[in-house]
């Protein structure tokens, strides 16, 4: 599993690639008048929620990106691609670096060469929901005042806001010191024609951040009048209002806008069904379904889907513990050792993960002999549970979350304590963990910026595992320092300062080659791989 391949087939542009739907609602390239989107927005409502479909299907597919690689890649399947490996890149999911485990060139950085699979896979993923969502903004009436019409556009312009908030954060440093700096191309629907033909530069920092809240602020806008009218969401696969506030809650976190993230958090809160899970809820293995009352957003997965009949071709085969899959014979994931020696006696998410004893007070009999009868090392997760909590089950069919409530109390507590309002921050933090996870937790903090930090640990802690972390690294100018973390390979023991070129993702060379606007030039730095140094207890 670590041979590099070398790719055959071309990213066009950004717009077109294995694994782009085409919707077969307006040929490539085309220009769509005003009067024709209005005429499909009015007529042809079917296609506008196939469009939606079709974006939200993208997050988990069966190997999207096999025709373009050239090969089968067990680690390709979506937007958990972009989990698993911004997840590996970091301090805090700890794995070996052997035959089973498909993270490898993300443990070591290697997915930082713009040839490798990985580089491929998140460039593709995150723009094939580009053009999904391109497509669904085009076809529809900015001017729509039908609820039907607004619910489809928002969602579409939330996603695209999405994927673009992502993409921004993986290929250039934080957005403060950085605006003039260059991210990605950006292509909406108004310049998808030219750009295909003509290709496109890339973009700065600040007009990618433009276009993110540009569709954000527009998505709110038409979700609210949706939701007002009695138009909501089928299910969680789904973003609503309180999703949209949940997102521009993270980007103006990211922005270090701290009241506006405040304030979103709080109207997330306020709009959202979701409540924080119970300490009786996560006092066992969980977060294996969207349905659950924490749950604002997420992956669905169904039984019939490709990615659950292939059996370990899917996140929770690499990730889960309890299931059957690759992690039964790669020894699973584990938690940074020091920051597991962080987490109090007192909070139940000590139980997320197996002890120095390799036991866990969260484990039934059946779930603790399993573990055992694998040998899974200390520090191992049994966050997840297997589907429908049947241990050793190999209908890999659980959904993954994308957000969930308890950030948005998180992100409510550092907008607050970063605004200067350090009081309200201890507030929230502490009401939030005693009440959900520590009854015996106090806030020992009392500058914003250490208050920031704790808040930091927290979120480390609660979503470990969930893809989300490398964002944080990446938002607090944080080093990739994993002495004393118990990886179990001497190659994978760095201490990577912040700032270092090796973080940023590289344009893969496909795309520099099919993009006439893009030269070697234009790619982000070459940097050589992190030289492992000597680890510490």
């Amino acid at each position: 599993m670590k041979t590099k391949y070398i790719f055959t087939s071309c990213l066009l542009s950004g717009l077109a690639f294995a694994g782009c739907q085409d919707l077969d609602t307006f040929p490539e390239g085309s220009t769509v008048t005003s009067d024709q989107k209005e005429e499909v927005a009015e007529m042809q409502p079917e296609r506008a929620e196939a469009g939606v479909n079709a974006i939200f299907t993208q997050f988990s597919q069966y190997m999207p990106n096999e025709a373009a690689l050239g090969l089968s890649r067990h680690n390709d399947f979506g937007y958990p691609t972009l989990m698993l490996a911004t997840d590996a890149n970091g301090v805090d999911v700890v794995s070996d670096d052997n035959g089973y485990n498909w993270c490898g060139f993300s443990i070591t950085y290697e997915d930082r060469i713009y040839t490798s699979n990985e580089c491929q896979m998140i460039w593709n993923n995150m723009y094939g929901i580009i053009y999904s969502a391109n497509t669904v903004i085009g076809m529809t009436d900015a001017e729509t005042t039908e609820p039907l019409f607004q619910k489809y556009l928002g969602q579409a312009l939330a996603a695209r806001a999405f994927s673009y908030f992502v993409l921004a954060q993986l290929y250039q440093f934080n957005y403060v010191g950085h605006e003039t700096s260059p991210c990605v191309p950006l292509i909406t629907n108004e310049n998808s024609a030219e750009a295909e033909i003509n290709g496109a530069k890339r973009a700065t920092v600040q007009e990618v951040y433009d276009q993110i809240l540009s569709d954000i602020n527009r998505s709110i806008e038409y979700l609210t009048a949706a939701e007002n009218a009695g138009e909501v969401r089928n299910d969680q696969r789904y973003i609503g209002l309180a999703e949209a506030y949940g997102l521009r809650a993270r980007i103006n976190l990211t922005m270090q806008k701290w009241s506006d993230a405040a304030n979103d958090a709080e109207s997330a809160i306020k709009t959202s069904s979701a409540t924080p899970a119970t300490i009786a809820d996560v006092s066992k293995p969980t977060f294996k379904d969207m349905t659950e009352t924490n749950w604002m957003w997420g992956i669905y997965v169904a039984e019939t889907d490709d990615v659950v009949s292939s059996g370990i071709v899917n996140w929770i085969s690499h990730m889960g513990s309890l299931n059957y899959g690759y992690a039964n014979f790669s020894g699973g994931k584990q938690i940074n050792k020091k920051l597991y020696n962080t987490i109090s006696d007192t909070d139940v998410r000590k139980g997320w993960w197996l002890n120095e004893e390799k036991q866990s007070s969260n484990l039934n009999a059946e779930q603790a002999s399993w573990m055992a009868a694998y040998g899974y090392p200390a520090y191992t997760q049994v966050k997840f549970a297997p589907y429908n909590d049947v241990v050793g089950q190999s209908v890999n069919a659980n959904d993954i979350p994308l957000m969930r409530i308890e950030e948005m109390y998180l992100i409510k507590a550092e907008g607050e304590a970063m605004s200067g309002n350090t009081g309200a921050a201890k507030t929230t933090l502490e009401g939030f963990v005693k009440s959900y996870r520590d009854p015996e937790y106090t806030c020992s903090a009392a500058s914003a910026t250490d208050i920031q930090e704790e808040i930091y640990r927290q979120r480390r802690i609660e979503f470990w595992g969930e893809g989300m972390i490398w964002f944080d690294i990446m938002r607090l100018n944080k080093s990739v320092d994993r002495r004393g973390a118990g990886f179990p390979n001497e190659t994978s023991v760095f201490n990577i300062a912040a700032g270092s070129d090796i973080l940023l993702w590289r344009i893969p060379e496909n795309e520099i080659n099919a993009n006439p606007a893009l030269s070697e030039s234009d790619n982000n730095p070459s940097a050589p791989l992190p030289t492992p140094i000597p680890d510490e207890e």
